[in-house]
């Protein structure tokens, strides 16, 4: 069965998504951990896990941009766990106090807007 163009758009937005924001955590971390931290300490440790998932990210956009119509369904329903659990992950994280409300907000709109990308790159 022929996917539907707007679901292989959906998975190709969230593909250079997950590109550009793997590249800057790989490249340029400090411009992510600006938007999230305000102490310069939390910033600096902060470097090592957005380097660390860059790379993976960049993969996955990756897989995403270059696999067939149902490896492409597959891997946006494995992006639903993986982008919803970021958004409860932002949310939580604002609720408690770990973020700044205004990085946890977006985070979280950023994060729900990945989930419906990845909801729509599963649809035929």
């Amino acid at each position: 069965m022929a996917t539907s163009t707007a679901s292989r758009r959906s998975g190709q937005i969230l593909a250079v998504v997950r590109i550009v924001m793997g590249t800057l955590g790989l490249l340029a971390p400090q411009v992510l951990l600006r938007r999230l931290a305000t102490d310069e300490q939390a910033s600096r440790a902060g470097m090592y896990p957005f380097r660390m998932f860059g790379i993976r990210t960049i993969l996955l956009g990756i897989e995403l941009l270059t696999a067939d119509d149902a490896s492409r369904r597959k891997l946006a329903r494995l992006a639903i766990l993986i982008h919803a659990s970021d958004t409860v992950s932002a949310v939580v994280s604002g609720m408690r106090g770990d973020l700044p409300r205004r990085a946890a907000v977006t985070t979280a709109l950023i994060s729900s807007a990945n989930t419906t990308l990845a909801v729509l790159a599963t649809r035929d």
